[in-house]
């Protein structure tokens, strides 16, 4: 027989106490209760926790002081904080200090379940570094920081942008943080906020009763749903339009979602994690993104860095992409010559990893005897100075096919970013469809 996990309590209020107490009981888990700061630490020093509940008014300190103790002495038990209805300042606070999540007063015997629960599912600190290492590839310094934050964020409940440039990974990275928590056997659905028509925005996210609208033939649940007790992740956050961000933050806010034509909310329990590869702070400045959803938001922020900053790391990514294609296409992984690698570590990549494995799979299509040799690689020369700046003017041989190349790369970019929807990526370049649609044929991307 296992024994029984641990939890301990922290309040100075014995009706708290007692009915945390009672439901952990009903629970089938050991229960020790501190009245302050100083009992919970000298307990911490005697007893090893899965779990720690603190309030954050405590008679001789804070419960921010209890999380950062704990941060610093006992890492493998998370903490929740439970605050004043409505102190949600406090709550981030929380969070980003270090706590798992936080409840609010007064407590809500589902979702205190609910949380405990979650909490004691998490994998010990440290536990998931191998199976982030087999998916994020790398050894540079940027990327070891990389896979310890996402180690520790899993591990919380906080939500977390993600910034980074297109084609750096994000979506991945919040793949890692969702598949190493407490939460990986839930659903994760990503959703490109760029790539919904703004007329579908509210019937997407939150669902819709069948004759809602015209076209609603039937009951549809929205994306809150779908992801219930999982994460969502919103990519390119930034594109949501106002009226959206407000419905947004709200769901976020009351932990509930109203579809269209619905009368009654439906409670979701869904982490978010959101990332874009604009500048938000930017973004609020101009007034385009408001800072409320901003704030709820970014408790967290995770940089993904830009390849140009780990050119250590290209020649093993490169060699990860040319052996899937070669199992893809059951054919001998092709080789690169080191001229050729030499120019993908001096290439600036604006599209990223993303676009090392395009240009590679273009390489290795168009390559002589499985030589992957640089003419096979097309990079384009505006790119090639790895400290960006102005082309040399002496290695453009004719500018109409510079230009040509330069064109192709920025519609390719902006078709990868929204999933290879044309007329969102026409959208994004501020051309109409029609010239979308021309520049494709002319280019051979049709």
């Amino acid at each position: 027989m296992s024994p029984r996990q641990k939890v301990l309590i922290v309040d100075d209020e014995p009706d708290i106490r007692e009915l945390l107490e009672i439901t952990l009981g009903r629970m089938k888990l050991d229960t020790f209760s501190a009245r302050n700061l100083g009992e919970a630490q000298a307990l911490l020093s005697r007893e090893t926790f899965d779990l720690c509940l603190t309030d954050m008014r405590l008679p001789d300190g804070t419960g921010l002081e209890l999380v950062q103790h704990i941060q610093q002495r006992h890492p493998q038990v998370p903490v929740a904080m439970i605050t004043a209805y409505g102190s949600l300042e406090t709550a981030i606070n929380a969070l980003k200090a270090g706590a798992f999540d936080f409840l609010t007063k007064p407590v809500d015997l589902t979702r205190l379940r609910e949380l405990v629960s979650s909490a004691l599912r998490l994998p010990a600190p440290g536990g998931t570094g191998i199976a982030i290492n087999r998916r994020l590839l790398g050894d540079s310094p940027p990327m070891r920081a990389l896979r310890k934050h996402i180690d520790k964020l899993a591990r919380s409940q906080a939500p977390v942008y993600i910034s980074g440039e297109s084609g750096s990974g994000k979506e991945l990275v919040a793949r890692l943080i969702h598949e190493q928590g407490p939460r990986a056997s839930q659903p994760f659905i990503p959703v490109n906020c760029g790539a919904i028509p703004s007329e579908l925005m509210e019937s997407e996210f939150f669902g819709h009763r069948k004759g809602s609208f015209s076209g609603a033939f039937e009951d549809k649940p929205g994306l809150f749903q779908a992801a219930h007790g999982g994460t969502l992740f919103l990519d390119e956050v930034a594109d949501l339009p106002l009226a959206m961000q407000v419905k947004l933050l709200r769901a976020i806010q009351e932990k509930a979602v109203r579809g269209v034509g619905e009368q009654q909310e439906t409670v979701v329990d869904v982490r978010i994690l959101c990332a874009t590869h604009k500048d938000l702070d930017a973004e609020v400045a101009a007034e385009r993104f408001r800072q409320d959803l901003y704030y709820r938001l970014n408790v967290i922020e995770l940089r993904v860095p830009p390849l140009r900053e780990r050119r250590d790391d290209i020649e093993s990514l490169a060699s990860h992409v040319l052996k899937r294609l070669a199992i893809s296409t059951g054919q001998p992984a092709a080789k690169l010559h080191p001229q050729a690698l030499d120019a993908l570590k001096s290439y600036r990549f604006p599209g990223n990893v993303r676009e090392l494995e395009n240009v590679l799979e273009r390489a290795h299509t168009l390559c002589e005897n499985k030589q992957i040799e640089t003419s096979d690689l097309r990079l384009a020369e505006g790119n090639c100075n790895p400290e960006g700046g102005v082309p040399d003017l002496t290695q453009i041989d004719n500018l109409e096919d510079y230009l040509e190349n330069v064109e192709r790369n920025l519609i390719l970019q902006a078709l990868e970013e929204t999933r290879w929807n044309r007329t969102a990526a026409a959208q994004r370049l501020n051309l109409s469809f029609r010239s979308m649609r021309y520049r494709l044929k002319k280019l051979g991307l049709d």
